[in-house]
């Protein structure tokens, strides 16, 4: 069997991955990916994502135990308990608890997705990991495998182009035969090109200079850490916890 792997590079254009019954990897990066990845490693219950701010509010008043938490502008909202850091998500905050998440693009990709069977979150931090369940899914099911990329503000981001390389280099390592798509293929090259100085080289993109002139340099360097966690965060009825 081939396992056709696929790559978007918007979080609208999840809906296509949904069309073909592949199975979905979300990636954002920076920093809504990695922020989740860490939170559900660090031992969060669960993340909810959400599109919009009032939809956040609005569920954490029914729900006040939950943690409110994400971005936009990259700068955690008004009233918020946590932004999109994954270095705030550290397990004293964190350690069984709901969180109420919406990013300004991931949580957006996320619930694009939501006609899928298979929804997976994908990072540099969990690249192996997610890489490695995929195939096992795919090989199992005999479907596709599309990674989704979150993209910035509806825009290609470099970062997430290069994510989507790792994961692709990680499932070109399995023994199942893949047939890479064009874009897999570009992912692939690009993320070899820059992988000895990956930091660097993500350093140089758009969001990159506004998460740095935010003060956010750390989280870059975080979010940068190749195969730091083991675990696979999957995303059903609407809610994202630890596969077992």
């Amino acid at each position: 069997m081939v396992i056709r792997v696929n790559v978007e590079f918007l979080a609208k254009d999840a809906v296509k991955a949904v069309d073909r019954g592949d199975l979905i990897v979300i990636i954002d990066a920076l920093r809504c990916s990695s922020t989740i990845v860490t939170a559900l490693a660090n031992g969060a219950k669960a993340i909810i994502p959400v599109r919009t701010l009032d939809e956040a509010r609005r569920f954490h008043a029914e729900n006040p135990n939950y943690i409110l938490a994400g971005e936009r502008g990259g700068l955690k909202p008004r009233g918020f308990e946590l932004g999109n850091s994954p270095l705030e998500y550290t397990p004293e905050k964190v350690s069984g608890k709901i969180i109420i998440l919406t990013t300004t693009s991931g949580t957006s990709a996320l619930t694009y997705s939501r006609g899928a069977k298979w929804i997976f979150v994908g990072s540099f931090l969990n690249a192996k990991a997610v890489a490695e369940k995929s195939i096992s899914i795919a090989n199992a099911e005999d479907i596709g495998i599309s990674i989704v990329q979150a993209g910035t503000k509806g825009r290609f981001s470099l970062e997430d182009f290069l994510c989507t390389g790792a994961i692709v280099n990680e499932l070109s390592k399995s023994e199942s035969e893949v047939e890479l798509s064009d874009a897999a293929q570009a992912s692939l090259l690009a993320f070899k090109d820059a992988e000895d100085d990956l930091l660097a080289n993500i350093m140089k993109s758009n969001h990159s200079k506004k998460l740095i002139e935010l003060g956010f340099t750390k989280d870059i360097e975080f979010s940068c850490r190749k195969n730091l966690f083991s675990i696979v965060p999957i995303y059903r009825k609407g809610i994202i916890t630890k596969i077992e």
